[in-house]
């Protein structure tokens, strides 16, 4: 009678077993979209990138010897008389936090195959992203009219004005490449690309649904981004 006993790979001994090991990762990975795993690599060293400005920025903060600018009365409105600190900041860590939660409904309508929905979900992403990089866009010429540059400010510390621009640029420039891709993949849905397999908008590659969680997996990390600079460049 033959022997029904499972039994587990074979090991290769030499060059062949060596190659077999370090080739595991197409077992590993066998279930996680290439689309996908790429995107965790580059969300990777965005994070890198992100903290090296970060922590550069807190290390000239501490280090500087002159007083650093005061952020409740550079980033406050003029409303009714009276300047309210940081309103325009409070409204616009809303709106990026409010488009986490379209873009994690666009996700799962999107694997549910509800084009109507998703696009619906996804163009008011894009609008909310939109609407934060318009409202930075608002900002940044409210402080260069007052006066802050990257070389000097009116309010302290000279280094506040590199900072300001180097850390929200980078962010509000990813913002911008994510609202343009939000309407892409809209686009994309829409048209039942996503559904057929087909190639569709600006792209030759076929498209799937996966596509629509791997742009959200992008656009959390941007929201999660502003929550750090949020706390340190704004509440600190």
């Amino acid at each position: 009678m033959a022997d029904s006993t499972p039994r587990g790979p074979t090991l290769e001994p030499g060059w062949k077993g060596f190659v077999s090991d370090w080739a595991s990762d197409q077992r590993v990975f066998k279930n996680v979209p290439w689309g996908k795993a790429m995107m965790w690599i580059f969300l990777l060293s965005d994070i890198f990138i992100f903290a090296c400005f970060l922590v550069g920025y807190m290390t000239v903060r501490i280090s500087t010897t002159e007083p650093w600018p005061d952020a409740g009365e550079v980033f406050a409105l003029h409303v009714g008389g009276q300047n309210v600190p940081l309103l325009l900041i409070a409204i616009m860590t809303f709106i990026l936090i409010s488009s986490s939660g379209t873009m994690a409904l666009a996700v799962k309508y999107g694997y549910e195959k509800n084009r109507r929905a998703t696009t619906i979900l996804l163009l008011l992403t894009a609008l909310l992203g939109a609407s934060f990089v318009g409202m930075q866009a608002f900002e940044w010429t409210k402080l260069i009219s007052e006066g802050v540059r990257p070389w000097g400010n009116p309010w302290g510390a000279a280094q506040f004005g590199a900072a300001f621009f180097l850390i929200t640029g980078f962010h509000g420039t990813h913002v911008t490449f994510g609202v343009i891709f939000l309407i892409i993949m809209s686009i994309k849905v829409a048209r039942g690309s996503l559904a057929t397999g087909r190639p569709g908008f600006l792209t030759k590659r076929k498209g799937r649904y996966e596509m629509v969680e791997t742009l959200g997996l992008y656009w959390h990390f941007v929201d999660l981004v502003w929550v750090f600079i949020f706390a340190f460049f704004y509440l600190w």
